[in-house]
């Protein structure tokens, strides 16, 4: 069920979150200065790493309408914490 939501995703949606922050971070840093600017690679390799950081926060908020929606708290109830 593609709306489930449990403990595991809700764990699952941080850490994705996380990871997709730092690698844009990382990403960028790499295009801006590490690559050349041959063929525009830089350009190219910035524009995936903003497209990760774009979509950090698109998970994090996706998660957290999730966690909103009803019978949603009984579900999140029975997570060890």
């Amino acid at each position: 069920m593609l709306l489930s939501l449990g403990c595991q995703t809700m764990r699952e949606g941080v850490i994705a979150t996380v990871i997709f922050f730092i690698a844009g971070i990382l990403i960028i840093l790499a295009g801006v200065n590490i690559l050349p600017e041959i063929w525009h690679l830089n350009l190219i390799v910035m524009l995936s790493g903003f497209v990760l950081l774009l979509f950090a926060p698109i998970i994090l908020i996706s998660t957290f309408l999730l966690s909103v929606l009803p019978h949603a708290k009984e579900r999140m109830d029975r997570c060890d914490h």
